[in-house]
């Protein structure tokens, strides 16, 4: 904890976005920082405490802002959201249902914290009792930016598919164990909520979410700045596409994603089994609207064959205007 808390791991998180400096004294201000805390703190202890705070300020903060949002203001809750005062569970709710409720955000908290037990289990395993390197990389020596860019790209690709099949074949097949327990508990549900895109039964979470996550960062030995971005991107996109808002950033991205974990709880696991939704697209498991009326909808939004037609008529008006002007050239 005193790593989380030291002034170091601070200033690695904030301060570089926060100065006035040059960008190569920002650079050189983040290598110090960084050579610090690693050169300062055990490996493990360093990756456990990133961990941590990641889904401390991506994840817990947020979601917690908005349940407490919904809770103490349901009336202005209730018009932003997608599916009404189905995505309010503590509207009019009596003591028994508040109860239920508190419940499953504890349980989603304890997940949470139960998916950094296993990445720590995960590390000890590998480091001292098989003898081989640690699952993520934690050196002083920091990843270049394409490999950054690689490794995310690998991870998200792996993520989609690999979250496609452990929740479809997992979590919803009749012969998988797992699905009593992930339809007994998440699909308990009306609607998604903050903190649902965590609550589900211990053994279905590693399953659901733990495995997609941490999987491609294990299968590609991610260095350890690289896993905290990854994992900084998914906490911002279980909070957002969990939020239950019908308008979030990047609402392209992230709304279509949502509406799809909506249709998901809403049809009882019919379907959009992937993070994305570009796998059940693919595999024609796609309940509602899928990524191409995603794309569809965003391009008649910004009319973008009208903007492609007007630029393909300028190209040739430019094209005239220089033929002209050439013809003038060699008549003169």
């Amino acid at each position: 904890m005193d790593a989380l808390l030291s002034l170091p791991f601070l200033s690695f998180l904030l301060i570089p976005t926060m100065t006035s400096y040059s960008t190569s004294l920002n650079l050189l201000f983040f290598y110090l920082t960084w050579s610090t805390l690693v050169l300062s703190h055990p490996p493990l202890r360093l990756e456990i405490v990133a961990t941590l705070a990641v889904r401390i300020l991506f994840y817990i903060v947020p979601s917690a802002f908005f349940l407490l949002f919904d809770a103490l203001l349901p009336g202005a809750a209730e018009g932003r959201k997608a599916m009404g005062s189905t995505g309010l569970p503590l509207k009019n709710a009596k003591r028994e249902r508040s109860i239920m409720v508190g419940k499953r955000v504890l349980w989603s908290l304890a997940n949470l914290f139960q998916g950094v037990l296993l990445q720590a289990g995960v590390e000890v395993l590998l480091t001292r009792f098989l003898g081989t390197k640690s699952a993520l990389k934690v050196t002083t020596s920091l990843p270049m930016p394409w490999g950054i860019f690689m490794d995310l790209l690998r991870g998200w690709v792996f993520r989609e598919i690999f979250g496609y099949v452990l929740h479809r074949y997992a979590l919803h097949d009749a012969r998988s164990p797992v699905t009593q327990y992930h339809e007994g508990w998440y699909h308990s549900i009306a609607a998604p909520f903050p903190m649902s895109a965590s609550y589900d039964h211990p053994i279905a979470y590693i399953f659901r979410n733990f495995l997609p996550t941490f999987g491609p960062a294990l299968l590609f030995r991610f260095h350890l700045l690289t896993y905290i971005i990854f994992l900084s991107l998914v906490s911002l996109e279980e909070t957002f596409v969990n939020s239950g808002y019908s308008t979030v950033p990047t609402n392209f991205i992230l709304g279509g994603i949502a509406r799809r974990a909506d249709a998901h709880v809403v049809s009882g696991g019919e379907g959009n089994f992937g993070p994305w939704g570009i796998i059940d697209w693919v595999c024609g498991t796609t309940v509602g609207e899928d990524v191409i009326d995603d794309l569809r909808a965003e391009a008649e939004k910004h009319d973008m064959e009208g903007k492609v037609d007007m630029a393909v008529e300028k190209a040739k008006r430019k094209g005239g205007q220089l033929k002209a002007r050439t013809r003038r050239r060699r008549e003169t």
